[in-house]
C-alpha cells in the first residue's frame, strides 16, 4: 500500500495511544509460564504481538477472546512440544525472548521467520544461552534456528551492550536453571521484564545495572497493558512540529527506562506537560499535551541511548526543524533492526531536503530546515522509518509518495485512523 501525504493544518485533539508492545508481549509469554489462567487487558493488535500470541498457543495454551480489548489465556497445558514450527513473523522480540523460554524446557522446537527477521543477527542470545547449556542449531546465527532442550545452568553474564531483548531471554532462562543467574550490562535498558517478574512473584532481585534470577515460578495474575510511549512518539514530535497545533495522548507509559525521548525534547525547548500520572500493573502511566514549539538542538550519548533507541528514528525528524546542530552518537545499534535505521532514516530526510549526515553510530543535523518533498520514499520494509517518514510530509511544502506503507501493521496498525482524528 502506497500512500501520499500532504502538507498538514493544525493538529488538535485528544486520541488515546495504542497499547504498549514491549509489555504485551511479556505479559502473553510469561502468562505461558505459569500453569495458570490469566486475564490481558488492553493488550496490543500489532502483528508482531500477535506473531507471540500464536506461538504461545501452538506451546499449549488455550487463547479465549472476551472482547476486542481483553483476551484470557489458559496455560494449564503448557508448555508442550509444538507440532509444527513456529513462526516469528517479523518480531525480533518474539524470536529473542521466546528462545530462552524454550532453550530449557524437555522437547525441541524450530522457529523461522520473514524475510526481514531471518536477515537479522541472533547470537546476541545465543552465545550466552550457549554458556547456559542450550543447544541451539542455526545459519550463522540467524533465522531459522532449532532448540533442543536442555537442562540450563545459571551464569553471571556481563553483556557488552544494553539491550532488553538479551536481557529479557537470559533471565526468561534463568527462571528454569540450576542455580542463580545474573544479567549486568553498561546501562540500563527498558525494564519491562524485571518489574512484571515482580508482579508475578518470580524470585528477582535488582542492584543497579544488574538483574539477579533464581529458579522459580511465575503466578498468573490479571495484567492491564499501558500505552506505548514508542507509539506516543510520533504524535508527540507531530504536535511539536505541526504549526499551532496542540494535542492531548492518554494512557501513556512513562516507564523511566522507556521515557528519554520526554527528557530530550523537553532539553530541546518542547512544550511537553505530564498529568494525571498513576500506576498500573507496575508501570507508570500520565496523560501528555503536547503544543507546537520552536525546538533547539541538543547533543543525545551515552546512558540515555537505550531509553529511546527506537524513538531515534523520529526525533532525527524532530530535529530537522530545531535551531542550531543535533548529534546523536553511541547508537551503532540501529544498524541491527528491521533495516539499517541510521542509513534509512538519512537517505530518505535528505531526500525531503533535510540537512543531515550519516556517521559510524549516529547522525548530525542541522537545522532549522524548510522540508521540499515532492518525492517517493522508501521505507526499507521498516515501520518505524515508515512512519517517521509519514510526520515529516506533515511539514513538506510539496506531497510525498510513501512505498510499502503497509509495514507500518506491524506495530501500529492503528496509525492513521488515529491521525485523521487529530487532523483539523
Amino acid at each position: 500500500m502506497d500512500i501520499t501525504v500532504e502538507k498538514s493544518k493544525p493538529l488538535k485533539g485528544v486520541i488515546e495511544i495504542p497499547s504498549d508492545k514491549s509489555i504485551t508481549h511479556r505479559a502473553f509469554m510469561f502468562s505461558a509460564l505459569t500453569k495458570g489462567i490469566c486475564k490481558i487487558k488492553n493488550f496490543s493488535k500489532g502483528a508482531d504481538c500477535m506473531s507471540t500470541l500464536k506461538i504461545i498457543e501452538n506451546l499449549g495454551c488455550t487463547i479465549k477472546y472476551i472482547n476486542d480489548k481483553e483476551l484470557i489465556i489458559n496455560a494449564k497445558n503448557a508448555l508442550k512440544a509444538p507440532t509444527q514450527k513456529l513462526y516469528c513473523g517479523n518480531s525480533g522480540t518474539t524470536t529473542r525472548l521466546i528462545m530462552g523460554i524454550l532453550a530449557g524446557q524437555n522437547f525441541n522446537t524450530e522457529l523461522f521467520g520473514d524475510e526481514s527477521l531471518s536477515n537479522r543477527p541472533m547470537k546476541r542470545v545465543i552465545a550466552p544461552l550457549e554458556l547456559m547449556g542450550a543447544e541451539i542449531i542455526h545459519n550463522n546465527y540467524k533465522l531459522p534456528i532449532e532448540i533442543k532442550g536442555k537442562t540450563l545452568n545459571g551464569i553471571n553474564y556481563i553483556s557488552p551492550l544494553a539491550s532488553a531483548q538479551v536481557k529479557s531471554c537470559i533471565l526468561l532462562a534463568g527462571l528454569n536453571a540450576e542455580g542463580e543467574t545474573s544479567f549486568t550490562e553498561p546501562y540500563k535498558s527498558r525494564n519491562h521484564t524485571e518489574l512484571m517478574f515482580q508482579l508475578m512473584g518470580a524470585d528477582i532481585t535488582i542492584n543497579a545495572n544488574k538483574a539477579t534470577v533464581k529458579k522459580s515460578k511465575l503466578h498468573p495474575i490479571d495484567i492491564t497493558v499501558c500505552g506505548d510511549i514508542s507509539s506516543a512518539a510520533f504524535f508527540i514530535i507531530a504536535g511539536l512540529i505541526v504549526p499551532e497545533s496542540e494535542i492531548t495522548l492518554t494512557n501513556v507509559g512513562i516507564n523511566e527506562t522507556r521515557s528519554g525521548i520526554i527528557d530530550v525534547l523537553k532539553s530541546m525547548n518542547a512544550d511537553i506537560e505530564l498529568f494525571n500520572e498513576r500506576t498500573i500493573s507496575n508501570e507508570k502511566i500520565a496523560d501528555i499535551k503536547v503544543r507546537y514549539s520552536h525546538l533547539k538542538s541538543t547533543k543525545i550519548e551515552g546512558g540515555i541511548i537505550p531509553r529511546l533507541i527506537d524513538e531515534l528514528p523520529i526525533i532525527a525528524v524532530a530535529a530537522t526543524q530545531a535551531e542550531g546542530t543535533t548529534i546523536i552518537k553511541d547508537a551503532q545499534d540501529l544498524r541491527n533492526k528491521e533495516t539499517d535505521r541510521i542509513k534509512a532514516i538519512t537517505n530518505e530526510l535528505n531526500k525531503l531536503g533535510a540537512d543531515i549526515q550519516e556517521t559510524p553510530d549516529g547522525f548530525i543535523i542541522n537545522g532549522k530546515t524548510e522540508l521540499i518533498g515532492n518525492c517517493e520514499i522508501n521505507c526499507y520494509h521498516d515501520h518505524r522509518i515508515a512512519m517517521s517518514a509519514y510526520i515529516a510530509g506533515l511539514i513538506c511544502k510539496k506531497p510525498i509518495k510513501i512505498n510499502e506503507f503497509q509495514w507500518v501493521n506491524i506495530s501500529f496498525p492503528e496509525f492513521l485512523s488515529l491521525f485523521n482524528k487529530i487532523t483539523c
